[in-house]
């Protein structure tokens, strides 16, 4: 079972060129600043009674028991 050279290059290529894409997003993931978003604020005003928590439930839970 012995592969001609001619057949394995562009696959030891294409293998290649995917590593270095890999690289490229692993480097730039890091250096991405973690932001952390505030919800202080979000919902200032807004009224939540146990009414809308039990609705909340039942529109989130409906195929439990």
């Amino acid at each position: 079972m012995k592969h001609d050279v001619k057949e394995i290059y562009p696959e030891l290529k294409k293998i290649e060129s995917e590593i270095q894409v890999l690289k490229i997003l692993v480097l730039q993931s890091m250096q991405i600043p973690k932001q952390k978003t505030s919800l202080k604020g979000l919902m200032k005003g807004v009224n939540v009674s146990e009414e809308d928590i039990e609705e909340a439930k039942k529109a989130i839970f409906k195929f439990s028991v």
